[in-house]
């Protein structure tokens, strides 16, 4: 099943994907946000309540919102694939591997929706893609083992990490470059985990302006999600509709020689195997 939020007749709701339409679920449900569904008792029901309906509108007709749009958190692995830390060494910095996940945090403000612009800030030449695998956290929890992980996961969708480079490399953290408003790409819906199989290994395709700029599969993860949720939750309660970005591997723009970096008039696009395509513009920040 696939479910989205989105906006129509000025109003912010949710609803599952038939077809190529979208039939309402808020008012069906009683669920005024997706996260507040993903919550509740009757997310186990989803394919029930589902049952027989029709679109009320075209996917075309949408204004979509990232998947889920106010996350209480976003929680992001760094260099978590080892042919992107292998080209970050082969780049001249120098990153041991870590025995534990090295994660930061975004905040919801820095998402863009599917379809929505990325915008470039005027402060940076140097906005580049990270094509990642997003996980929406279902069942929330604290000290959650990597046994019983996969249990707490509610669906899977597309996300663009985009990185302001030099801001990022401000200082020994990351956080200043992964912050920026509408960076991080969210789209363009929730695929149900039940869709997915726990530990898939799920093909990931970036293209900048139709060229493959990143092609990976998530099996090069260095943490798997069951450890990324185990650690995150050590240190915070996960609850549900918060958000894990898996991290990016090899082919962005500030390996390549020379770097090169998302412009304005450009588009990108991430595509995940059973997920779909998150497809953005690039504009400059007005």
């Amino acid at each position: 099943m696939k479910l989205l939020s989105y906006v129509v007749g000025g109003r912010e709701t949710w609803g599952v994907v038939v077809g190529d339409g979208v039939a309402e679920m808020a008012g069906r449900t009683g669920y005024a946000t997706l996260a507040d569904f993903i919550a509740s008792k009757d997310f186990a029901r989803r394919e029930e309540l589902a049952q027989g309906l029709a679109p009320e509108l075209k996917l075309a007709q949408v204004q979509y919102l990232p998947v889920i749009p106010r996350p209480e958190k976003i929680v992001c692995a760094v260099r978590n694939y080892m042919d992107h830390h292998q080209e970050v060494l082969a780049a001249g910095m120098q990153r041991e591997l870590s025995e534990q996940p090295p994660i930061f945090l975004r905040v919801w403000r820095s998402q863009a929706a599917h379809l929505a612009p990325i915008v470039k800030p005027r402060v940076s030449d140097s906005l580049d893609w990270e094509g990642e695998l997003a996980v929406i956290i279902g069942q929330g929890g604290r000290d959650i083992t990597e046994a019983d992980a996969w249990k707490h996961v509610a669906g899977y969708s597309c996300y663009n990490d985009a990185s302001v480079r030099e801001w990022q490399f401000h200082a020994k953290q990351i956080a200043s470059g992964k912050n920026f408003e509408s960076t991080g790409a969210f789209g363009p819906w929730m695929v149900t985990a039940d869709e997915i199989s726990p530990g898939r290994e799920l093909k990931l395709e970036t293209r900048l302006n139709g060229a493959v700029v990143q092609s990976s599969h998530t099996g090069h993860m260095i943490f798997s999600i069951p450890r990324l949720i185990a650690y995150a939750s050590t240190i915070f309660t996960l609850v549900p509709g918060d958000v894990i970005a898996t991290g990016t591997p090899a082919g962005v723009g500030w390996s390549k020689k020379p770097p090169q970096f998302m412009q304005p008039g450009d588009v990108v696009e991430v595509e995940i195997e059973a997920i779909g395509v998150l497809r953005n513009p690039v504009v400059a920040q007005a």
